[in-house]
């Protein structure tokens, strides 16, 4: 089969929609189950390159979430610490195979970004997983291969109709990609850019102590960058993205907002958060939103209007600001990549709040002088890679 019809194409307003090989050939997918949509394939296609390029890079399965054609999260699968289950839902007697590690970190690190969103695996999905994305809203999913068990899982998502997606592991798409924009065929070469441990460049700076656990984070920040769209930047700790600022348009907002979100992954771990004592009638979702509110600046009014009645068994103590600066302060040897240079220092000034240790970026600003001798006075290792990673 060489084509696909869609229910619609970006919105609902956008018909006909479909996809198909130009060349005649079989597309490399296969619907074995519900009815996936325009937005739904660009996240599956990203996501299954962005997934299948990790393991290549690290040897490890991999996992990521998409949503609007952007990662929100994506990990490699090492164990999760038991702060680390507690955080991302996961019950002590989960079981948790590898790939099962990846989702539940790429799904976990920005859980309001993942609601709703588009997953893809590395490898064949196993039950152990599948039983994972059972009980998250999500619309899809795509990996080379199910096992029986899992695949009739994920076919009960959504009253049947959850998207179910194969693709064909071996297939390599043409060496010139085309797209039209307002009736105008673009085309360019594709980014077949190999990110490993060669890709890193040279170290700029005075330290040049760069771990090999910081040279895989690295690896996996520059990777999930090269699918992100732009510009981007990524923060990585211990195996996964935990803050991903995507599609803005100066470099300090994506490091501010990729960094604000990293903040929040780290909050989460902190005692007075985990032992928020929420009502046993509060699910999933509207538990992340309480977080979130509560880490929040906002969260005094809540507790003023008596909201919290409505969330909470008990009235919790307010998080003062002080406190979760003295928590965030604990949070070290974070990886940051920048899909293109740092044209200021002040990225790197936003970046040591969030508890990076460890950059990768392009290089090549006027101002690298000044960006290096920011990363010198913290302390960090900088590396340039000498490619720009725009993803649009």
């Amino acid at each position: 089969m060489n084509e696909l019809q869609l229910k619609y194409g970006c919105n609902p307003n956008q018909k006909p929609s479909r996809v198909y090989m130009a060349n005649g050939s079989d597309l490399p997918i296969e619907v074995l189950n519900g009815k996936p949509g325009y937005i739904n394939l660009l996240d599956a296609f990203n996501g299954w390159q962005l997934v299948k390029e990790l393991k290549q890079a690290t040897g490890l399965p991999a996992a990521t979430s998409f949503k609007h054609v952007s990662p929100a999260g994506a990990a490699v699968g090492l164990p999760l610490t038991e702060i680390e289950k507690k955080i991302y839902w996961v019950d002590d007697d989960t079981e948790l195979s590898p790939l099962a590690c990846a989702y539940s970190r790429a799904r976990g690190a920005d859980r309001m970004s993942s609601f709703g969103d588009f997953i893809s695996l590395s490898d064949v999905c196993d039950v152990a997983t599948a039983k994972l994305i059972q009980h998250e809203v999500s619309d899809g999913i795509i990996a080379p291969g199910y096992e029986p068990e899992a695949l009739e899982i994920l076919k009960s998502k959504k009253k049947g109709n959850y998207a179910v997606i194969k693709i064909d592991a071996d297939y390599v798409p043409e060496e010139i990609e085309r797209k039209q924009v307002f009736g105008v065929t673009f085309e360019q070469g594709r980014n077949n850019a190999v990110i490993d441990e060669n890709f890193l460049g040279k170290i700029v700076t005075k330290n040049t102590d760069l771990p090999e656990s910081a040279k895989r984070d690295l690896m996996i920040s520059m990777i999930v960058l090269k699918y992100t769209q732009s510009n981007s930047v990524c923060y990585v700790k211990g195996g996964q993205a935990i803050g991903i600022g995507a599609g803005q348009q100066s470099r300090i907002h994506c490091t501010r907002l990729a960094g604000s979100k990293a903040d929040n992954w780290f909050l989460r771990q902190c005692p007075k958060v985990l032992e928020l004592p929420f009502l046993d009638t509060i699910k999933r979702p509207d538990r992340d939103n309480a977080i979130d509110l509560y880490i929040g600046e906002d969260y005094m009014d809540v507790l003023e209007e008596g909201k919290w009645q409505n969330i909470f068994k008990v009235k919790p103590e307010v998080f003062t600001r002080e406190e979760k600066r003295a928590w965030l302060d604990q949070n070290t040897d974070v990886a940051l990549g920048s899909d293109a240079f740092f044209p200021f220092g002040d990225n790197i000034e936003r970046a040591f709040k969030s508890g990076v240790k460890y950059v990768s970026q392009p290089g090549g600003s006027i101002r690298d002088d000044n960006v290096i001798e920011a990363a010198d006075s913290h302390n960090m290792v900088m590396t340039f890679t000498g490619l720009r990673l725009f993803h649009h």
